[in-house]
């Protein structure tokens, strides 16, 4: 009797344990200033968005004319909280247009 009330009392601890698994925050991508983004602008070069914004996340070997930056925050088991996801074309290595504030998935 002692024995199962033991095996019991340990099945019961263990259980309500298991919800306290801690969950690091995750920060994915290149966080983009809005200042930065700004001064970004058509006719400017690969080096100098480089320069403004960072190594694109998504460098397509497919679509080289496209940099792709993804950015998203992840607090714990909570959905992504912030998210961020810019596109810049270029043309002739020039930039060509900006694409801002696209939709991420909602399960991130």
């Amino acid at each position: 009797m002692q024995k199962l009330l033991i095996v019991i009392a340990s099945a019961i601890i263990l259980s309500s344990t298991q919800a306290c698994v801690y969950r690091a925050n995750i920060s994915q991508g290149n966080l983009v200033k809005e200042e930065d983004l700004e001064q970004v602008a058509t006719g400017m070069t690969r080096s100098q968005v480089r320069f403004l914004l960072g190594t694109p996340m998504v460098d397509d070997p497919f679509h080289r004319d496209r940099w792709d930056y993804v950015y998203y925050l992840k607090i714990g088991r909570q959905d992504a909280g912030f998210k961020r996801w810019v596109t810049i074309h270029f043309d002739d290595g020039l930039v060509s247009s900006i694409v801002k504030d696209q939709e991420l998935a909602p399960d991130i």
